[in-house]
């Protein structure tokens, strides 16, 4: 009896510890924490994207240059921190007598890469603002990411840095032209070499958002197995859904949710 008792004491117990309930729900397959929230950022970048979608050229290219220079002068800010007080592992180079133009050039863009916090911030975020936002312009003219968009953004991303970094040397054009130059070439390289540009992702912005904002973002994959991207939108049927393995409830959803949101399917 006593026995008995001490087993439904311990059970209580388990049952009103946190840490034991926790471990019963893992055990029982419940939710991770971390996917939870992996899962609401992917939903709130893809309502963000599936905005920016829908907004003119400009806005977005706007919104997108600010984005990308914030992150670099960030990424800057962190590495003049780091670098500073002579903490750098490569020294500031100085600026010989008499050197010439394009030793004086390659030298300022030197020492804006070792530079302090606000020195290279300044530099990361012009280079990584300008690089995001000719790279959306072209994206939206193109239609999709490709080698030509990526190294037009490398080159105007290049040269603007060369002027930020260079200011005060002589033969600035020519100095912006020769980086803007290098920066394409290397991103050209790269971008044959290893980038895999998701063409096919330029074709899904509104689609993708739509089932982000109904929930139903698991059921992408249907959309992509069978094809149905933006364009096909406005022709949505019931039938086609099924044909695509959605389930009646989910189906009903985003028929509705198609016919209440016009800009879903506008057409380009």
């Amino acid at each position: 009896m006593a026995d008995g008792t001490q087993g439904a004491s311990s059970a209580v117990a388990l049952k009103a510890s946190p840490s034991a309930a926790a471990m019963a729900r893992g055990l029982r397959g419940g939710s991770n924490p971390l996917e939870e929230w992996s899962a609401r950022v992917k939903a709130i970048e893809a309502r963000f994207r599936g905005w920016m979608a829908k907004q003119p050229i400009h806005i977005e290219a706007a919104a997108t240059t600010a984005v990308g220079a914030l992150q670099g002068g960030a990424l800057g800010m962190l590495m003049g921190s780091l670098t500073a007080d002579g903490g750098s592992p490569f020294p500031m180079p100085q600026t010989p007598p008499n050197a010439n133009p394009e030793a004086m050039a390659s030298l300022k863009q030197a020492q804006a890469l070792a530079g302090g916090p606000l020195v290279q911030a300044r530099n990361f975020a012009v280079m990584t603002g300008a690089n995001a936002g000719i790279s959306c312009v072209m994206r939206r003219i193109r239609g999709q990411e490709d080698i030509q968009g990526s190294m037009v953004a490398a080159f105007g991303s290049g040269a603007l840095f060369s002027i930020v970094s260079g200011m005060g040397t002589p033969n600035p054009v020519a100095n912006a032209i020769t980086t803007g130059a290098a920066f394409a070439v290397f991103q050209g390289g790269f971008f044959m070499k290893f980038s895999k540009p998701p063409s096919e992702d330029t074709y899904y912005s509104r689609t993708r958002s739509m089932l982000h904002q109904l929930g139903l973002e698991k059921y992408e994959k249907n959309f992509k197995k069978g094809l149905l991207n933006d364009q096909t939108l406005p022709l949505l049927t019931d039938s086609a859904l099924r044909d695509v393995k959605i389930p009646p409830g989910p189906r009903l959803l985003i028929l509705d949710q198609i016919k209440r949101d016009p800009e879903l399917v506008r057409t380009k």
